[in-house]
Formats: C-alpha cells, structure tokens, sequence
C-alpha cells in the first residue's frame, strides 16, 4: 500500500478554506473541552467517592442530549446554519464559565456539576448536527469519507491532548482553572464560524417544530442500513463504555493520582489518533457496513481485555486499541449516514446520529457505575465488553442489509444496494 493511501487525506484542508477555517477552530475548542470532559468527573469522585455518582452523571445528561439532539437537526434544516453555530459556542462557554466559578473558593457545591454538564450537554448536542451538515456543505460528496477522518482527527487529537494535559493540571493549577482554560478556548472557534459564509439550509429550510423531527424519524422506516448505523454504535456505548470506572480504577485498582485518572481518559483517544491519521485506506473500503461490524468487535474484546489485565501499561494499550477500533467504526458511519440522508434532511438524521453517539456514552456511563456497585469495577468493565461482542453477532444476524452495505452501489456505481429504501 502506498503512503499517499496510508496516510489521513488533506484534500478538503487543501480545496476548502471554508473548511479549514472550521477544522481548525474546533480543534483549539475540543482540547479545551476534553479539559472539562476529565474535570467533571474528577471532581464528583473527590466529593463523593462513588462511581455511582460518576455515572449519574452521565445519566442526568440523557434528557438533555436526546432533546437538544432531536431539535437541534430540526433547527439546523431550519435557520442560517452559520448563525446557529454561534449561539451555541457561546452558550457552551457560558457553561464552562459557571463550572469554573462553582468550583473556585474551594467549596464547590455537587448540584451545579449536575446541571451545568447537563446543560452543556443539550448545547453540544444542538451544536453537533448543525457542524455536520455544515461539514457536508462544505465539502462535495467525493470528499465525504476523506472529510470524516479528517473531522475524527481533530476529536481525537482534542481526547488525546485534552485529558492527558487535563491530569497534569488539575494536579498544578486546580480544577477551577481547568475550567477556565476551557471557557477561553471557546473565542477561537467563535472567530472561525464569524468567518463563514451565510449556511442557509437548501431550499431556504424547512419549518422548525415537532412536525420537521417527526419526518426525519420516519425517513429511517424501512431503511436498515441507516438503522444499523446508530444501533451497533449503541451497542458498543451502552454495554462496552467504560470511563465511568476511570477514577475509580486509576485511584484504586492501579494506585495512581490524577496525573493516573488523565492518562485513561487519554489512552483511547491516542489510539483513536493513530488510528484516524492512518485512515487513507479508507476510501478503498466498499463494504462499509461489514468494516463497522470488525471495527465494534474489535472495541468490545479490548474493553474486556482491559478489564482484565493487572498493569497499567497494558491497560493502556489495549484502551488505545479500543479507541483505534471506535474511530474507524466512526469514519464508516458518518460516511454512510452522508451518503444516505437527502440534503434537505441531513440536518435531522445527522441528530439522531448524534443523540446516539453522545447519549450512548451516557448510558454506559450509568450501565457501568451501577454494575459495578452491585459488584466490582472489574467485573463491570469485563461483563461490557463480552456483552458487546453479543450485541455485535446480534446485528450481523438481524440486520443483514446492513453488514453488507456497498458504498458503490449506493453512488450508483453498482446495481441498486438492497440495504436502501427509496
């Protein structure tokens, strides 16, 4: 293989200054939020002690993320796109900006930890299909796979970077000033969206309301291969997710301190780096859906391996194999969601894709703290990712237009997909 098909492609960073502008304002933004994505966290387990509490966490961001998800496409095929995008960052910093005066004074009260990661939550995920119909808008269709990596590139810089420099500081600077950090990270992607262009949807956009969400949720009716898409990352989330554990398992199980905490929430991400930078391959690939399945089995037996294993730097290679698996996974998704969803409705599939992929951690957040209180954080962390690998035969069996989903085909390249209705 060449190092040209090797390596990540540049092409939309080279052919779009529009993208690029995006690409690298939300870089700077995702460092200074995986800060907080470690922080919260961190500090509910020095208050409480409990990886219960950890999870309830992630619980009480569900209704927010479901909510902000599902609105927040039906907005975004609605409004100017760029506009959207400019309340949200903002709304977003605000958030940061609370966490850090709660926490300053060095009497942080639990509640507000709860409701502004909560609040935070329903932002991000009101922010997130806007970016990735905006992200399509930017980039032509031939570019869509290339565009994705490149997008999981920067998350996965921001998981690697973020929470590794976050266990380093919340032991030097505090966790207010964490928060802080992450708060001001925020004026350089507002100066990247100010830069766009107007993002009006095609058509000048639908109608916003419970009508424009609804046709969304029956566009996937009868289409298993979008269907597949979000319930084999739910798979994977809900049952093989394990960071609730992190503070538990880096305090405990590995005798560490933060500095200990950072680098687990970091290990997937380095992986998931290495991974995305080496995603040239990518474009290669036809059967997508059967390379989502590979990619989650893979994820799901690293979990159980890294739940098993005594050392620490064992632990950590097999959470970056994990992470390396979840953003190929992530690639093929997003790729095939594009393909699929209609321009004048990519806004609503795209939130539904993202109340998956960010209200499933969630839930495994809450799945993971509650097994293992009722048993051990071992045990929690093993039983997720067996269950996992279940759920993946599962899917390849119950869903089988999905595992042999053809991107050809699908461009009418090939003889009509059988895994696309309509």
């Amino acid at each position: 293989m060449s190092r040209g098909r090797l390596l990540v492609d540049l092409g939309p960073l080279r052919q779009s200054q529009a993208f690029r502008r995006l690409w690298g304002g939300y870089l700077v933004t995702m460092l200074g939020s995986q800060l907080t994505v470690v922080a919260i966290p961190y500090q509910v387990f020095k208050l409480t002690h409990s990886s219960l509490d950890v999870g309830l966490v992630g619980l009480a961001q569900i209704v927010p993320v479901l909510a902000g998800s599902l609105f927040g496409g039906s907005i975004a095929d609605a409004v100017d796109r760029r506009r959207l995008l400019l309340v949200t960052q903002l709304s977003l910093a605000a958030c940061s900006v609370g966490l850090a005066l709660n926490s300053s004074g060095g009497h942080a009260a639990l509640w507000p930890l709860y409701a502004l990661s909560a609040l935070g939550s329903g932002v991000a995920s009101i922010d997130s299909p806007t970016r990735s119909a905006v992200l399509a808008t930017l980039v032509g269709r031939p570019m869509f796979a290339s565009a994705n990596a490149l997008w999981q590139l920067l998350f996965q810089v921001g998981q690697v970077a973020g929470p590794a420099l976050a266990g380093l500081l919340l032991g030097q600077v505090g966790i207010a000033s964490v928060y802080w950090i992450d708060a001001a990270t925020f004026a350089v992607s507002l100066l990247a969206v100010a830069s766009l262009p107007a993002l009006r949807p095609p058509g000048g956009g639908t109608r916003f309301g419970l009508r424009s969400i609804a046709e969304g949720l029956r566009y996937l009716k009868g289409r298993p291969v979008l269907q597949g898409t979000f319930v084999v990352d739910l798979n994977a989330m809900v049952l093989g997710m394990p960071r609730a554990l992190f503070p538990a398992l880096a305090l405990v199980r590995f005798h560490g301190g933060a500095a200990t905490v950072g680098l687990l929430y970091a290990a997937p991400g380095a992986g998931a780096l290495i991974g995305a930078l080496l995603t040239g391959w990518v474009v290669m690939v036809r059967k997508q859906g059967r390379a989502v399945l590979i990619a989650v089995a893979i994820w799901g037996a690293a979990i159980a391996a890294f739940g098993l294993v005594p050392w620490l730097a064992a632990a950590l290679v097999l959470l970056g194999l994990a992470g390396a698996a979840d953003v190929v996974s992530a690639v093929f998704r997003g790729t095939i969601l594009q393909l699929e969803a209609p321009e004048s409705l990519r806004g609503r599939l795209s939130s539904v894709h993202t109340a998956v992929v960010t209200g499933g951690p969630r839930l495994g957040d809450f799945e993971a703290g509650a097994v293992a209180a009722v048993s051990t954080p071992q045990i929690s962390v093993v039983s997720g990712g067996l269950g996992c690998l279940v759920g993946v035969g599962l899917v390849a069996w119950l869903m089988p237009r999905f595992s042999r989903y053809d991107t050809a085909e699908a461009e009418g390249l090939g003889p009509p997909s059988a895994g696309v209705k309509g």
